[in-house]
Formats: structure tokens, C-alpha cells, sequence
């Protein structure tokens, strides 16, 4: 498949674009179904994804639905938040950076193979090795997951996450470290590419700001910065 030049939407000034929040519109758009949520404040099960979302990071009743939903003295990620509210406690505050697909070669990889629930336990291992970001033993629940075997062992993997309305995020991108620098990663991101382009979505992925390294590589093969991002771990008020 040929590179296709796709330019980022424009952004309205008055309405804040879907992939300001991708966790909230994910969990109340296409992984509705997965989703655990009192109102203005959403999860996925604690055994298929960390994220937590908020309706509004800026209203204070959506944390408050927050606490409600996971219960006092909980540790927990939010995303799209600078700041909690007072009573709460920041853990953790980082910054990451978001892409989006502009000009991907987007191709199947014939050597890749699907991978589900009775591959977790090697999924694991390698996400225990290589460090791409949390994955949990029902993560593959959220997407399709391609890998890499070499002599019969799983040596690289990439999958879909976060899916709002006509997007699709790459996540757990990761190759072990003894089989880098042989593009197993790209051509895995350029599959799953793909087959979510297939079904009229377009890719995104998010990133440690201080990954410059997967920043650069991302894109040089046609992912393009949208925004940065802030997250937060909080812990909710109360014993």
C-alpha cells in the first residue's frame, strides 16, 4: 500500500477536539461495553486497562464521580488533567506527547501473527522485558494485537488500545532487545496500521515526552505531533 498523505483535522477554537480526551470518548463510544462508570467519571476493568477518564477534568462533580467509582484511599491514573482538586493527592505527574498518522506507509506484515488470550503469558514477558507501557491479562480484549515469533518465540508485538470514534490508537509497541534495529516495531506499526485504516479509522499513538527516541522514530515514518499531554496519578480522598 502506498503512502497516503492524511492531514491532521483542523481544530475548532470553541470545540475541544476528540483526541483532547480519547479515554472518555473511547469509553463511551466504541469500548462502551467495557466500560465501568458513575457519571461524569469512567474506567476500564482493572484486569484490561489502568485509564481512567473524566467527562470534564475541569468540573469538579466528575472527580467527585471519580472517588465514587474506584473508593477512598485509591490510587489511580487520570489523563487530560493538569491539576487535582484540593483533598486529592498527585502521586505522579507526567507529560506525554500524542501523534496522529499524516503520511504512514500502511502495509499487512506477512510474517506477523495474530495474537490472543492463550499468548498473554508470552505478551507479558515481553512486556515485563521491554517496558512499553502497562498491559494487563486482558488487554488484548481491546483490539487486535500482531507479534513477531523467531524460532517460536514472541520477539515482537504492537495492538490497538484506546479507540474514539474514528480513531484508532498503537500501543505496546515494543521488540526484545536482543532482535532490534531490524524494523521488526515499524513493520508491526505499519500492519496494525493497516487494518485499522481498513475500517475507516486513522491511527494515533501517545508517547513519554521523554521518549525522544520512539518520538523521532514515529516520525520518520509519517506520524505527525498533535498535542501534548499531561497525566496525572492521583490518590482519592479518604482512608
Amino acid at each position: 500500500m502506498s503512502t497516503v498523505a492524511r492531514p491532521t483535522p483542523p481544530q475548532s477554537t470553541a470545540t475541544p477536539h476528540i483526541l483532547d480526551n480519547a479515554a472518555w470518548a473511547a469509553l463511551t463510544g466504541p469500548h462502551a461495553h467495557l466500560a465501568e462508570r458513575v457519571g461524569s467519571a469512567a474506567r476500564y476493568p482493572l484486569d484490561v486497562s489502568p485509564f481512567t477518564a473524566l467527562a470534564d477534568p475541569a468540573d469538579p462533580r466528575a472527580w467527585d464521580d471519580l472517588a465514587a467509582l474506584v473508593g477512598p484511599g485509591t490510587v489511580t491514573p487520570v489523563t487530560g488533567a493538569k491539576s487535582a482538586p484540593q483533598g486529592w493527592e498527585t502521586v505522579q505527574h507526567g507529560q506525554g506527547v500524542q501523534l496522529v498518522d499524516t503520511a504512514l506507509r500502511a502495509e499487512p506484515a506477512p510474517e506477523a501473527v495474530r495474537l490472543g488470550p492463550d499468548d498473554v503469558p508470552e505478551i507479558l514477558d515481553l512486556i515485563a522485558l521491554t517496558e512499553p507501557g502497562p498491559f494487563l491479562p486482558r488487554t488484548v480484549e481491546l483490539g487486535t494485537y500482531l507479534g513477531i515469533r523467531h524460532r517460536g518465540r514472541l520477539i515482537a508485538l504492537a495492538g490497538e488500545r484506546l479507540r474514539p470514534p474514528g480513531w484508532t490508537e498503537i500501543s505496546a509497541v515494543c521488540t526484545a532487545p536482543d532482535h532490534r534495529g531490524k524494523g521488526l516495531a515499524t513493520r508491526l506499526v505499519r500492519a496494525i496500521a493497516a487494518d485499522i485504516r481498513e475500517r475507516g479509522d486513522t491511527p494515533f499513538l501517545h508517547a513519554s515526552a521523554t521518549n525522544t527516541g520512539a518520538i523521532r522514530l514515529y516520525e520518520s515514518i509519517g506520524f505527525t505531533l498533535r498535542r501534548r499531554s499531561d497525566f496525572l496519578l492521583v490518590r482519592t480522598p479518604g482512608a
